[in-house]
């Protein structure tokens, strides 16, 4: 379901290359690591039942590419090229699991929602990608809000979907909001009055849900593209 890192992560490495003349912005719309280069689907599917699940591992993803390309920066000038994607691992896991045993340690109930997909940000090809083509090669004030804004895309589209997914199968929104913000929160939850879907929180669901944002991404593309008219021939022309 997920593409693995050893199949794409040479063309992650092709489609940041030939995207970074403005890699500030590139990953909220233009090269967003979700609905672009589909990296991640495998939690971006299986999560995204309700829209606090679905915010809650994109916030913990957007922490592990901030810090990865934190932390890669500053030791990019040391890196040895031989071991550099090894220490990148490194430096991922090592966040992986600090975000792991805080949200055990401070989201009990979340954390155990989320389940085994906290550990698994660790093989989301895009941390590493940002780390190779991004961190690794630009000064911090280009590798941070690169990697914010590769992870906010991310977090948008788990959000978003999650978000689609709740109000179709449940006919709520923010409805275990408690779990992200404690029991102050519980009462925030919307319910509205429509008759759910139930397959919208199933499997198959999901699919649909993330097949329906690629085709409006690509749908508003298309749309913001200038239109392309034939070439006309002057008079007398052969």
């Amino acid at each position: 379901m997920a593409r693995s890192c050893s199949t794409t992560y040479p063309q992650l490495k092709a489609m940041s290359a030939n995207n970074f003349d403005n890699p500030v912005t590139a990953g909220l719309w233009r090269n967003n690591p979700a609905l672009v280069q589909l990296l991640g689907i495998c939690p971006l599917l299986a999560v995204t039942t309700s829209l606090v699940n679905g915010l809650a591992l994109g916030m913990a993803t957007t922490f592990v590419i901030l810090m990865t390309n934190l932390f890669v920066g500053l030791v990019r000038h040391w890196l040895v090229p031989a071991v550099r994607i090894l220490i990148f691992v490194l430096i991922i896991a090592s966040l992986v699991t600090v975000v792991d045993l805080l949200s055990s340690a401070y989201f009990h109930d979340l954390h155990e929602t989320l389940g085994l997909f906290i550990p698994l940000i660790v093989t989301n090809c895009a941390i590493l990608g940002q780390a190779e083509t991004v961190a690794s090669r630009q000064p911090l004030g280009v590798s941070m809000p690169a990697g914010l804004s590769t992870g906010l895309g991310f977090t948008g589209v788990l959000a978003l979907l999650g978000g689609l997914r709740e109000l179709v199968g449940r006919g709520t929104l923010l409805s275990d909001l408690e779990l992200l913000l404690g029991s102050t929160a519980a009462s925030v939850g919307i319910e509205l009055p429509v008759t759910s879907v139930l397959v919208a929180v199933l499997p198959p669901g999901a699919f649909f849900g993330l097949a329906f944002l690629v085709a409006a991404k690509n749908y508003l593309d298309a749309r913001r593209m200038p239109a392309q008219t034939p070439e006309t021939t002057e008079p007398g022309a052969a």
